[in-house]
């Protein structure tokens, strides 16, 4: 092969990384082009270019079971749709902004969060855990992923060589996260806890133990009979487990809205708060942080009376 050609084919390969972006984000691209190529045919209408009079209809149709925000990622997608095929996006169109001002008073555009857990639960889940393959697995995963805020796919893409543990406590090293796609050194601490049991570093010292190897994925699938396997453990199965030992009500983000609540609660600054969740603004932590809540945080009880 001629040289050029091989830069022709890397180059290929950057600009079709620079397009997909990362892989969360090319997984509901594609989810959200397939639903809207359906709705196209269903109406008669060419997926590209769309005119915004039909951009119009279907995010009235969207907007029947979609949330304002899902609605949002549903016009990136095919804004980003209409650039991979060389065409201006619907909408930019000035008569489809003022359609979209109309759709966001009447939508409610309060996004629904991810409820926090107190230590109390938190403490509650790790006790009922077993201490087999599963229940050390388990107990890992809810303890680091607190203690390090962690999203629930960077929990799943970290393998053993990301972890370091000394007497000092634990350095985790992120290779890639939703506000890291560059490969940017990107490391987390976390600290020993005073009570063993609730250790996210003697819990993590136990997994390896299972696992007992030095490469590879850090959380694996375990089959039954407690059979643990060397196949990672998917984003989706992190939030199941969540849901089976905090309930129902919580997901894997609650994890780190949980982080940022209670340390916020417990005099941490927003810089040590952002030192942890790799968060860029101020903004983004008082979003997560669950204080607001008007009952269990409101200052009419502290009044003398």
């Amino acid at each position: 092969m001629r040289i050029d050609e091989q830069l022709h084919g890397e180059a290929r390969e950057y600009l079709r990384a620079g397009l997909q972006g990362s892989a969360n984000s090319h997984r509901a691209f594609i989810t959200d082009t397939r639903q809207f190529a359906d709705w196209c045919e269903q109406n008669s209408y060419a997926p590209t270019p769309l005119s915004a009079v039909a951009l119009v209809e279907y995010v009235t149709f969207l907007g029947r079971t979609r949330s304002f925000f899902t609605v949002q990622r549903h016009l990136a997608s095919l804004a980003k749709l209409h650039r991979q095929h060389g065409f201006p996006s619907p909408t930019t169109d000035e008569q489809f902004k003022v359609f979209m001002k109309g759709f966001k008073l009447k939508k409610t555009v309060r996004q629904k969060q991810a409820p926090d857990f107190s230590i109390k639960q938190l403490r509650h889940a790790i006790d009922s855990l077993p201490l087999t393959p599963t229940g050390l697995r388990n107990r890992a995963i809810l303890l680091l992923g607190f203690t390090g805020a962690f999203r629930r796919s960077e929990l799943a893409s970290l393998d053993v060589t990301n972890i370091l543990i000394d007497e000092a406590g634990l350095v985790i090293r992120l290779d890639r996260s939703k506000t890291n796609q560059f490969g940017e050194v990107e490391e987390k601490a976390v600290a020993f806890a005073s009570e063993p049991e609730y250790c996210p570093i003697g819990a993590l010292q136990q997994w390896l133990a299972v696992i007992d190897r030095e490469q590879g994925p850090l959380f694996v699938r375990i089959r039954k009979g407690e059979r643990v396997t060397g196949e990672r453990l998917s984003d989706e199965w992190v939030n199941v487990l969540v849901q089976q030992h905090l309930g129902e009500s919580f997901t894997a983000h609650s994890l780190r809205a949980s982080f940022v609540t209670v340390a916020k609660a417990n005099g941490a600054d927003d810089l040590e708060v952002m030192n942890q969740t790799k968060h860029r603004t101020t903004v983004m932590i008082q979003r997560y942080d669950r204080r607001r809540n008007i009952r269990k945080h409101n200052a009419s009880g502290k009044l003398g009376l």
